[in-house]
């Protein structure tokens, strides 16, 4: 196996060290830093590196860039990490770190990308990081993170993408999130989020994706959805607690969607006509609700993009499947289920 040849980390004029996409193993030496007094960047993903981190890191006071994700780090996130008051990107992501978010990660105000996903990280999401204004991309997705999200979220404004999901998250998802007013995309599903669901509190100009699946929520989809999300692109409501309603209308004018998914709720009445105006769309999933057609799935010869189309129905006829001439031949994957007759024997063969 190789090693990181450290004798490298005694030259003092060091800026930039890579040693990212290799195969090196090993732990990093406790006196790292001590010889790089003006080391800015330091790439170490994507090996086979394991160990503790180590304290001495906090002696790289220039560093900008600090990249270990994906190996096999473990132990505890170090609160000295917080000397680094000049650091612009901290990835850790894809370890085996345990503990707490250290607070003093509050103290890197210069901070705009924080990675820690894939790690048993517990316990919750330091009050102080809310307070790094500068942060425009969170990623702590799949720890054990838990407790309810503060109001402080709100002072994240330049937030563009924020991931938290499959955590332990729980209590209501806080409006201030509106005022990230730079956010492009959410990620909250597999959580326990509970409370009603609000959209409004998402009506933000340029959000593209938004996950709340399998939490829960309960409400309806708001009849002006169309209004509230112009622009997004992926929608997940799948899996939620009490999802009711109809599907409006209105879901047509989301003309950018390219992923709807509102499966595993409590959905009812017509599925909308309208959904053939969602010329973008590849993936469409309505399974395991309570909803009917009352025009055989016409909206279907629209979906020219679609690869994959997912739904349950009350009453469906197999016979009208000549009803669809224009029907993609391309489409990878239908599943429907239905009460009174089996369809997949009966579609047009795939070519």
């Amino acid at each position: 196996m190789l090693h990181i040849p450290f004798t490298i980390f005694n030259i003092s004029r060091i800026k930039v060290v890579s040693f990212a996409i290799n195969i090196l193993s090993g732990n990093l030496h406790n006196d790292l830093c001590n010889g790089l007094p003006i080391l800015k960047r330091l790439y170490l993903s994507r090996n086979k590196l394991h160990g503790h981190m180590p304290i001495s890191l906090s002696n790289c006071s220039k560093l900008q860039i600090l990249s270990l994700s994906e190996n096999y780090f473990d132990g505890r996130i170090h609160s000295e990490i917080g000397r680094l008051s000049n650091l612009q990107t901290l990835n850790l992501g894809y370890n085996h770190f345990t503990g707490i978010i250290p607070q003093e990660i509050g103290y890197l105000v210069n901070l705009v990308e924080l990675t820690m996903e894939k790690n048993q990280i517990t316990g919750s999401i330091p009050i102080s990081i809310f307070n790094i204004s500068s942060l425009r991309f969170v990623s702590l997705w799949r720890n054990n993170l838990k407790e309810s999200l503060p109001r402080e979220i709100g002072n994240l404004t330049k937030m563009q993408v924020l991931y938290l999901n499959e955590n332990r998250f729980a209590g209501e998802i806080p409006k201030e999130i509106r005022n990230l007013v730079e956010l492009e995309k959410l990620g909250l599903h597999f959580n326990s989020f509970s409370g009603s669901l609000d959209m409004e509190m998402f009506n933000i100009s340029g959000m593209r994706s938004i996950d709340l699946s399998a939490n829960n929520l309960s409400g309806t989809i708001q009849p002006n959805i169309g209004s509230i999300l112009p622009n997004i692109e992926e929608l997940y409501l799948d899996r939620l607690t009490n999802l009711v309603g109809t599907i409006p209308y209105s879901i047509s004018n989301c003309s950018k969607l390219t992923i709807l998914e509102l499966s595993y709720n409590k959905l009812t009445g017509l599925i909308p006509n309208s959904i053939g105006y969602l010329t973008h769309l590849q993936f469409l999933n309505l399974a395991e609700n309570n909803l009917t057609s009352d025009s055989f799935l016409s909206f279907l010869t629209s979906l020219t993009n679609c690869r994959n189309f997912n739904i349950s129905l009350s009453i469906f006829q197999p016979s009208k499947w000549h009803a669809f001439p224009g029907l993609r031949r391309e489409l990878l994957h239908i599943s429907c289920k239905f009460s009174c007759h089996c369809l997949q024997d009966q579609r047009p063969d795939s070519k």
